[in-house]
């Protein structure tokens, strides 16, 4: 790979969720072997910094609110001085709703960032193609005031990543010791979203939206994978807000060998590394299964697969089912489907 003419420090702007946010790591990947520098990431939530904790193609994380005037919050000034002190590295910004636009635009602005530093992934998106193409796509192009050619693109295009830390992987192996589950193959189940069991639409797992399963259809299939693989530990994974509802969850199941995990981000991080396979929703955590390496069935709601289906590293799995143009919402994919994924996953390596 040809080296840049002048190490910079890209900047990268995206207020998105945590799938958005993991597969943003292809193109941060690109930007730090282009321009010789670990990239400054400015997003939407405090998590991101846990995100890409240790991750090497990010330097620095910075937190904006997703919908509340930037001024509210404390880190906004920090984010201004860092623009404006910034130059001449590019920023790209990795954003395509109108309304952030907007926003970013004023911010950079109030930060005086000379426009000809900036690229926009609103500038000529491509019907149908997967977000990850087209953040590869926004990171291979160059802003006017830098040359091209002293920023060559590199020679492969990266998967997403994730990184782990050693400690974290300590303990996670004295949490499999106090359950009961080491040496013994781990299938997590990730059977809710963002969506389906966020604060303001705690409709169980019958929430009116697309990325719903009927909780009659995980419970045939939790039956079903303990019947195919009895020695598996089936933990329904979510957050430590989620308890609640993964514990009414396992009660309908009506399975005792069933087991709960509430876990942050990191603590799912390291248990994905030791997993053997994974059933989810269309969600963050499954984005973050496949760049963890760990085969992953994806159960598909209104986003065709072709658009944000989850891209592993090389050697593993990501199966999706449903979606359109075959489905418009989970609850139209039969429990066969979803079992029959799951039984074609390829082995994995030992975790």
């Amino acid at each position: 790979m040809s080296t840049p003419a002048r190490a910079l420090t890209p900047i990268v702007i995206l207020f998105g969720r945590v799938g958005d946010m993991i597969m943003l790591t292809s193109a941060l990947s690109l930007l730090r072997r282009r321009y010789g520098g670990p990239c400054h990431v400015v997003g939407a939530g405090p998590w991101n910094r846990h995100l890409y904790r240790a991750h090497p193609d990010v330097a620095r994380c910075w937190t904006l609110p997703r919908h509340l005037p930037f001024v509210v919050t404390v880190e906004w000034l920090g984010v201004v001085r860092a623009l404006r002190r910034s130059a001449p590295a590019p920023i790209y910004i990795a954003e395509a709703m109108p309304r952030q636009v907007s926003r970013i635009k004023r911010l950079l602005s109030v930060s005086a960032v000379d426009a000809a530093r900036c690229v926009f992934l609103e500038e000529g998106p491509v019907p149908g193609e997967h977000y990850i193409d087209a953040l590869l796509r926004l990171a291979a192009r160059t802003p006017p005031a830098l040359a091209s050619a002293d920023y060559p693109m590199p020679g492969t295009v990266s998967a997403p990543r994730l990184v782990t830390l050693e400690a974290e992987r300590s303990q996670r192996d004295t949490l499999l010791r106090r359950r009961g589950w080491n040496g013994r193959p781990i299938v997590l189940i990730q059977p809710g979203t963002a969506r389906t069991i966020s604060a303001r639409s705690r409709k169980r797992w019958q929430g009116d939206n697309d990325r719903s399963w009927p909780v009659d259809r995980w419970r045939e299939l939790l039956h079903a994978l303990r019947e195919r693989h009895p020695q598996a530990v089936l933990v329904l994974r979510g957050a430590v807000s989620e308890l609640p509802l993964l514990e009414e969850m396992r009660e309908a199941i009506g399975l005792e060998s069933v087991e709960v995990a509430g876990l942050g981000l990191r603590e799912s991080f390291a248990l994905m590394e030791a997993a053997e396979s994974m059933i989810s929703m269309d969600t963050g955590m499954a984005h973050a299964a496949a760049a963890l390496g760990l085969p992953v069935v994806v159960i598909m709601g209104a986003n065709p697969q072709s658009r944000v289906l989850p891209r592993g590293t090389p050697g593993s799995a990501v199966i999706g089912v449903g979606g359109p143009p075959v489905t418009s919402r989970a609850d139209q994919i039969p429990l066969e489907a979803v079992f029959d994924a799951w039984c074609s996953l390829p082995a994995r390596r030992s975790a």
